[in-house]
Formats: structure tokens, sequence, C-alpha cells
């Protein structure tokens, strides 16, 4: 019986949203589990895979820039690098909005049977990506781990949580 593959789907864990322009002490706080658990899922041979919110020079003139005036991620920018020490030479999927397609097709197409989310923030990118992968992937298992992302506020967050759990998605 062939083993089910698995894999670890590490959610724009980028400056911005740690110490830059829309960091929190709460997304701070995460970083070192998440290297942790990138190491541990490393080491349980599952895949790694990052998503990075990226953004153009126009972003005030985009609908999401519209709606948060705060120029974050644009691509080239410090800002919009992955955290130093999480990343190697994983797939990573430049997304300019919160949820992407392409990963969610990446994950049907590679056939994993779980796929566990952690990273920034759980009440916009992770839960967009999760209920994308929910649509494209229905027979496959799919986590969070919850001190492993962090959200725009700690309410949020917890706001989040429940609503994926609501949607079959396990919180861990």
């Amino acid at each position: 019986m062939e083993k089910e593959k698995k894999c670890l789907i590490v959610i724009d864990m980028q400056k911005d949203f740690i110490d830059g322009a829309l960091g929190t002490a709460e997304a701070q706080a995460i970083v070192g589990r998440v290297k942790e658990r990138i190491a541990a899922a490393k080491a349980e041979g599952r895949d790694v895979v990052f998503t990075r919110d990226t953004h153009g020079e126009n972003y005030l003139e985009t609908q999401e820039g519209r709606n948060l005036p705060i120029v974050h991620c644009v691509k080239g920018t410090a800002g919009w690098e992955i955290a130093k020490g999480l990343h190697e030479n994983e797939p990573v999927f430049d997304k300019p909005g919160f949820g992407s397609c392409e990963l969610a097709a990446y994950v049907r197409e590679k056939g994993y049977g779980e796929a566990e989310l952690i990273g920034v923030c759980t009440d916009i990118c992770v839960i967009s990506n999760a209920l994308l992968i929910k649509a494209f992937c229905p027979e496959t298992k799919i986590s969070v781990r919850a001190d492993c992302c962090a959200g725009v506020t700690p309410q949020r967050h917890g706001t989040a949580l429940s609503a994926m759990s609501a949607c079959q998605i396990s919180v861990l």
C-alpha cells in the first residue's frame, strides 16, 4: 500500500506581516513555532510549500488597496520576503489576493491526502486558502495548527478557527 502524501503549507510568513507594515505581536510570537513545525514536517516526510502575498506598486489602486490602504508585500521589497530561516528551496506560490487557486490546484495535482496550514493571517489568507483547498480537494484532510497561526487580532483569529472548524477543517 502506498504511503499517503502529506504537505505543510506555510501562508504568508513575510516581514510585512510579522514586524513590518502590518506586523503584530501575535505574528511575531509564532515565528519560532512555525520554524519548529517546518522542521518537524520535513522530518515526518511531508512536502513543504509556501505562499507569498504579492502586490505591485499600484497596490493602492486595487480593490484590496482601497479597502486596506496600507502598502505591504510589494514584490521585490524587504517586506515581501519570507522571514529569514523559514524558507529554503521549497515551492512558493506568489498570490495577488487572499487565496491561491494555483496552490489549491497544486494540492489536487500532487494528490495529497493531508494538507496542514500554518501562518498569517488566520482570518484572511489562512482561511481563504483552507477553503479553496477544501473546494478543490473535497476528500483531502485539511487541518490548521492554531498555535502556528496569528490573526489580525486574537478575537478574529478565534473567529476564523471556529469558521474553519464548521467547514470540516480540523483545528489542531
